[in-house]
């Protein structure tokens, strides 16, 4: 993409979001303004555009150590970036593609943000909430044109996780859904879209698999070490290859059913208890690759040339973890 056609960004608040998202388009040649929405004297936002801009180049310079980035590449990077007064936030605001808010996870606080932003903004940028709680249509009333609107929500660390959940709320335009998809992909991140219920999809998953590691560690199961040892190189290493629900399919949903079941009785606890899907999938057949279908359609899809890919993608994962062997040959 051209520079001239790169639309330009900004982030709505200071904080550790709004500079992590700074930094993913910066680094993908974006203009960005970071917007200070609160009333300050010259010295206090001075020391804010100070620290928020040294915090942006720091990112940056561990970046820069990874790729091989020049300092004068990075001083490039840096000058795509400005912190601009609540003076200066309308016509920041009006002359962004995209406007990222990123206020403190306290709805009457982002409904008066959302609220004046959006009017400083006029109807044309597109607005997304970053919030990682509050559901999208408890704050898109606050919102001007709120066909515009929808939650956004990026994993921290932001300029290195992949994932952005998109959430489109009730008014919410699908072209404005697509627009935002094509922008994100169009800097190296993997958005998906999700119906706007609490926790997304990465947070609420991984809440129970945290609460189950802690209770773990209650119990006396393990060790904390250990836990975390088994995540990294048992759960962790599969998951980064193959995703929770075709792992359901890899395996067969049936064995998913059992254990459930066995696991829910062994340990007196419905929290182990199978969805019906498992239940109603079984009974249709689709049980996974075995039947050709599961949660996935494998019906099409030459199976063995399938598994052979995704053993080979966990074969790399061992050598990137340095746990890749030689063979024993004498």
């Amino acid at each position: 993409m051209p520079a001239s056609t790169r639309p330009a960004i900004a982030c709505l608040g200071a904080g550790r979001m709004g500079r992590g998202i700074t930094v993913a388009f910066a680094y993908a040649g974006h203009d960005v303004a970071i917007v200070d929405f609160k009333p300050r004297d010259a010295d206090t936002f001075a020391k804010l555009s100070s620290e928020a801009l040294g915090d942006v180049r720091k990112i940056l310079e561990s970046l820069g150590r990874l790729n091989a980035l020049t300092p004068d590449n990075i001083d490039t990077l840096m000058a795509r970036v400005r912190v601009v007064p609540e003076a200066e936030a309308g016509a920041a605001l009006s002359g962004a593609a995209v406007i990222f808010e990123g206020v403190p996870e306290v709805v009457d606080l982002k409904r008066e943000a959302l609220a004046k932003a959006s009017q400083l903004a006029g109807p044309t940028p597109i607005i997304a909430s970053t919030t990682s709680t509050i559901l999208v249509d408890d704050i898109s009333p606050a919102v001007a044109h709120p066909e515009r609107f929808l939650n956004a929500h990026w994993l921290n660390p932001a300029h290195l996780v992949p994932l952005v959940e998109l959430s489109p709320g009730e008014k919410t335009s699908p072209d404005v859904t697509a627009k935002l998809t094509a922008i994100l992909e169009s800097i190296g991140k993997v958005p998906v879209v999700c119906a706007a219920r609490p926790g997304y999809i990465v947070p609420r998953i991984q809440a129970l698999a945290m609460n189950e590691a802690a209770r773990m560690v209650e119990e006396g199961v393990a060790s904390a070490a250990d836990i975390d040892k088994a995540i990294k190189y048992g759960f962790g290493f599969r998951f980064a290859v193959l995703g929770l629900l075709e792992f359901i399919d890899w395996g067969g949903g049936d064995i998913l059913y059992y254990a459930s079941r066995y696991l829910a009785g062994a340990l007196n606890n419905d929290r182990y208890v199978a969805p019906d899907i498992i239940e109603r999938n079984m009974k249709d057949g689709h049980i996974g690759l075995r039947t050709g279908q599961g949660f996935l359609d494998y019906a099409s899809m030459d199976v063995d040339a399938y598994r052979e890919a995704r053993l080979n993608e966990l074969a790399e994962q061992l050598k990137r973890m340095g746990l890749a062997k030689p063979p024993v040959l004498d």
